[in-house]
């Protein structure tokens, strides 16, 4: 058995239908033991049918998903759905105990036949989380992303070969975001512990993920590591689910300084360069947006609008003209 057979997905499918048909359509996908792998896609693209069929609690029409070698039942085989060595969290909390304690909420799923391996297990997966401080707190005194802390944390003591995370960081404040995504990639590198999770974010999966899987209506359209993705996708729905990139037709490029050869051209603001010209002043600064340590500026010349990074914060204001020169461009 290979290691990328660790989880499978073979031709399944899961059709929900309606005026515009959901779901997911004769995907096959290996899942690596040991990695993060992110799911990502438009809303409606069946990125959660897809976790959850993969976790057996949606069977599917056609195929088959297996895990080392059986098959995941699903809901209608199993009295309690999920497999019994996966975990899932959602950005809901509402399975915690709001009026217990933190540590309570996790120690309680772990039996009493070992107090002092129940203790050790609840401690640790707490130290793990950085939320040990935490632990005689009660959750209804918690902020929306320390009780998703406290979610994951019960997913993690019961000590799950694979664990699956839906849109995990929805309801975790921006500042803390970047902590929690640390710490569960720490876990994974101490642990072995198997991660898959479903994003609309791509700051999210660009950081976390060792593998990213693209869906569009349902099926795979490409999937790699996300450095390579980033700087070469495939398709035009890939870049644009990755960055808030320039999407501009052939006449519009070719104001850019661009001859391609198809006829969509795409641009990501930090191949734009602002150049100093003393002649060639043909863009002018439309707005500036500051993003902390940098800024976008978004820059038109004529019909064609422009958005570029840039470092020298302050340098630009509305209305002012610039030149500039394009690095690097796709095309579709």
């Amino acid at each position: 058995m290979t290691e990328t057979s660790f989880l499978q997905a073979r031709g399944i499918s899961k059709i929900f239908p309606g005026v515009r048909a959901a779901g997911v359509k004769d995907i096959s996908l290996d899942i690596e033991q040991g990695k993060i792998t992110a799911i990502i896609g438009a809303s409606g693209s069946g990125k959660s049918t897809l976790l959850r069929m993969l976790f057996g609690l949606i069977s599917p029409e056609q195929g088959e998903v297996r895990f080392k070698d059986e098959r995941v039942w699903g809901p209608e085989e199993k009295l309690i759905p999920g497999h019994d060595s996966m975990k899932m969290v959602t950005q809901h909390t509402d399975d915690l105990n709001t009026f217990a304690k933190v540590w309570d909420n996790v120690a309680s799923l772990l039996p009493n036949t070992n107090l002092q391996a129940k203790k050790e297990k609840t401690e640790n997966v707490l130290t793990q989380l950085n939320m040990l401080h935490l632990a005689t707190k009660q959750v209804v005194d918690l902020s929306g992303g320390e009780r998703q802390r406290v979610a994951i944390a019960r997913a993690l003591v019961m000590q799950p070969e694979v664990l699956l995370l839906d849109e995990p960081f929805n309801q975790v404040d921006t500042s803390f975001r970047e902590g929690l995504q640390q710490d569960i990639r720490q876990i994974v590198k101490d642990t072995g512990i198997t991660v898959i999770m479903v994003s609309h974010d791509p700051a999210e999966v660009l950081s976390m993920a060792d593998e990213l899987i693209v869906l569009k209506d349902g099926e795979i359209l490409e999937k790699g590591i996300p450095k390579a993705l980033y700087a070469n996708p495939g398709y035009l729905y890939t870049a644009q689910l990755l960055t808030n990139c320039n999407v501009m037709d052939a006449a519009e490029a070719k104001a850019c300084g661009i001859n391609a050869d198809k006829s969509t051209v795409v641009v990501y603001p930090e191949w734009v360069t602002i150049t100093h010209s003393l002649t060639h002043k043909d863009w002018t600064v439309k707005q500036v947006l500051f993003k902390g340590f940098y800024e976008d500026l978004i820059l038109h010349n004529g019909h064609t609008q422009l958005r570029a990074v840039n470092q020298e914060k302050g340098k630009y204001k509305d209305g002012d003209t610039a030149n500039l020169k394009v690095k690097k461009w796709l095309e579709y």
